[in-house]
This record gives C-alpha cells, sequence and structure tokens, in this order.
C-alpha cells in the first residue's frame, strides 16, 4: 500500500490487554502474516493495516484505529489439510519431515494442520497418516526464532 492510497481508517496497534472490540477482521493467515494490507472489515468499512513489520496476528487479537475503533482479529476457514494418527511418534516424524520442506504446522493432540498441497498430504499418507482436506481456520507454530506470541484454541 503506498502514501496515495491512505484509506480513512488506519489501523496502527496491536493491543496487549483484552479490550472489547467493536468490529471484527477475518483474514486467512497468509493476509494475517502482512503488515501493510488494504482490508475491508466485516461490517463492510474499508481500513488499512499499518502495523510493526514483521506483526503475525492471531485469533482474538486486538487492534486499535486511529480513531479509538478497537477490531478483533478473527481466523478465516480456509483450504487446510489435517493429518491424523493415534501414536505421537508418528506425528513426530510426519511433523519433521514437513518441517525440512518449510511447512507451516498447526499441532493439536493427535493431528497437524497445514496449508493443503496434494503432494504433502500424499507423503502424510505414505507415512501412516488419514489426511483430510477442509476448511478450517489456520494458525500454525509461531517457531522457535517467531517471537510473537501464540493462543491455542
Amino acid at each position: 500500500m503506498n502514501a496515495d492510497e491512505n484509506p480513512e481508517l488506519q489501523i496502527t496497534e496491536r493491543l496487549r490487554e483484552p479490550v472489547d472490540a467493536q468490529t471484527t477482521l477475518t483474514l486467512p493467515f497468509e493476509q494475517r502474516q502482512k503488515s501493510r494490507l488494504r482490508i475491508r472489515l466485516d461490517n463492510g468499512q474499508d481500513a488499512g493495516l499499518f502495523l510493526p513489520r514483521g506483526t503475525v496476528l492471531r485469533h482474538g487479537d486486538r487492534l486499535r484505529a486511529t480513531s479509538g475503533l478497537v477490531v478483533e482479529v478473527r481466523a478465516a476457514p480456509e483450504a487446510v489439510s489435517t493429518a491424523r494418527a493415534d501414536d505421537a511418534l508418528l506425528l513426530a516424524r510426519a511433523a519433521y519431515h514437513l518441517g525440512n520442506r518449510h511447512v507451516a504446522l498447526q499441532l493439536g493432540p493427535g493431528w497437524l494442520r497445514y496449508p493443503h498441497d496434494h503432494v504433502l498430504d500424499n507423503m502424510a499418507r505414505e507415512l501412516g497418516l488419514t489426511v483430510n482436506r477442509e476448511q478450517a481456520p489456520f494458525e500454525p507454530e509461531a517457531g522457535a526464532y517467531g517471537g510473537g506470541h501464540h493462543r491455542h484454541a
């Protein structure tokens, strides 16, 4: 977004404390990783994100606009693959192999989730996992050097 495109509503701050929000913003993970972005709030209002570089927005984060408006971030459902196994070692092996491919992973009890990719689905199946393609919010791990916070559902 360049300077001549500044929208009227500018969101410039991620809040650290829980504050009641007046509206919501639903975005897929790819867009929640951008610090400069033209957006449309869920109420239809156009706005711009002007956050510090490297900011990754998580489901439940609160943002404040220069006008004082507080916005709650929501993770949009998106095309993901969820791989399941009862065997923790099998899940760890799959996470290792996906990590070697620099795939962002969301981890849960008995499952892992990644952006849908049929090649990765085949690899996970060959390792012995059950894989389902679905539409679900994607909240991958921040990583050892992510520096951000991470909330688990």
